[in-house]
């Protein structure tokens, strides 16, 4: 059987081509035998042989048909690959002897700690706990204030029932994989100028497992993945008060992973915007509105509709004479969120907002004049030395301030500077 991780296959015999062979000589080559070997044209019990010679022609195509690739292969052999047609470390001794002619003798890596052949490499540190699943979860606000337990399906990965996590037949041995000595992963060499550099990267032949089933031997059920899906109803509690960035953990849920115990499922809580109330930890704030002559000769109504439906009603004045100013705070203690522990609430905080009638109100003069004389007489007359009487807009956009100025803003220019520029006055 041929095998391009090995170091004497000679590429440009497994492609049937010679050494001077150009790119389009490469090309017809390929295509041959790539037709010749092809899986699906042969008998099913050659099958397995026709895979191995396919996938080895299909990498001695990748690795000559590519300029740069084809030039490490000619320099230093099939040593400086890792079976996969990427720069790469094949066995020790290989990168060594790389190593050694470019850099005089600093050889001797192949046997350092966490390298592909040795043992304690990063297989042999395989996590206790397969990944944790992290997702976000966005919650409305009423349902941070009451609590809320939600029930959804989830589909993961489990432990294949068939097979028990082997990925193969009852009788079935794993093949050990050629690719990276059955250590599951492999030192890649990576060209950075002049220089080469490695790195530890999951063995992509047996998918950093360092074995592997032929396809005949693999199980029915999983199709040798080791897993199969199952969906499953979880249920989640959302406790009272939970606020923005909390978690909900489950524990155990995670895709399971053979010989790993299963991670969790967390949740980060996303706090919804709400359309009438806002938050800062334990505290809600909201605008109520008032009319004119709410806020001077008082009321009792709801004024608000909280989080649990309920109407928060206020009687208005507390004391006989107390009106109620724009933007005045009214703060209603224990009507705030609940705090995750105990039966403490925070508190409310309602920012006045009055209501002036519209255009629609049309007062007689009569009541005009008595409303004069009801409300508070304006301040002392402005003393100015001459009086102009000016026309207005009643309709003047805020928005169109500054917006005829060239420099943008509210920038002007002093006639006696002289394009100077101005000088900070003396301290």
């Amino acid at each position: 059987m041929v095998n391009v991780s090995q170091a004497e296959v000679d590429l440009y015999e497994v492609l049937g081509i010679a050494n001077s062979a150009n790119k389009d000589e490469i090309r017809k080559a390929y295509r041959k035998a790539a037709l010749a070997s092809h899986p699906d044209k042969v008998p099913e019990a050659e099958r397995e042989e026709a895979e191995i010679k396919f996938k080895a022609v299909q990498e001695a195509y990748d690795i000559l048909y590519d300029e740069d690739k084809r030039h490490l292969y000619d320099t230093h052999g099939m040593g400086a690959f890792n079976g996969s047609g990427e720069p790469g470390m094949g066995a020790g001794p290989d990168l060594d002897d790389i190593l050694a002619q470019m850099f005089g003798g600093m050889g001797g890596m192949g046997g350092m700690p966490g390298m592909g052949g040795m043992p304690g490499g990063p297989r042999a540190n395989k996590p206790r706990r397969s990944p944790n699943e992290e997702q976000k979860y966005e919650v409305k606000m009423e349902d941070l204030y009451k609590g809320k337990t939600v029930k959804f399906a989830s589909t993961k990965n489990v432990i294949c029932s068939l097979c028990q996590g082997k990925g193969g037949k009852e009788k079935a041995q794993a093949k050990q994989c050629a690719t990276c000595g059955g250590q599951g992963v492999k030192q890649v060499l990576n060209q950075m100028g002049q220089f080469l550099t490695t790195s530890t990267v999951p063995c992509s032949t047996c998918n950093g497992e360092g074995e592997f089933f032929s396809p005949k031997d693999k199980c029915k059920k999983c199709k040798g993945k080791k897993t199969t899906e199952e969906r499953k109803i979880l249920e989640i509690y959302i406790p009272r008060g939970a606020r923005e960035g909390d978690k909900i953990i489950l524990e155990g849920e995670a895709d399971q992973v053979p010989g790993q115990e299963p991670g969790d499922i967390v949740f980060h809580i996303v706090e919804e915007d709400h359309p009438v109330f806002r938050r800062a930890g334990s505290d809600l704030t909201a605008t109520i509105d008032v009319t004119v002559a709410e806020a001077l000769t008082g009321f009792s109504r709801v004024v608000v509709k909280h989080l649990d439906g309920r109407g928060i009603e206020l009687q208005h004045p507390k004391k006989p004479g107390d009106v109620l100013s724009p933007g005045q705070v009214l703060k209603v203690p224990g009507e705030g969120m609940p705090m995750k522990r105990g039966d403490e609430r925070g508190d409310l905080y309602l920012v006045v907002n009055i209501k002036f009638p519209d255009q629609n109100w049309k007062p007689s003069p009569e009541v005009l004049e008595k409303l004069k004389e009801m409300l508070p007489r304006p301040d002392a007359p402005i003393q100015a030395d001459t009086v102009d009487e000016v026309d207005y807009d009643p309709k003047g956009d805020l928005d169109e301030f500054g917006a005829r100025d060239a420099h943008g803003g509210s920038a002007w220019e002093d006639d006696d500077d002289e394009g100077e520029p101005a000088q900070c006055a003396a301290q």
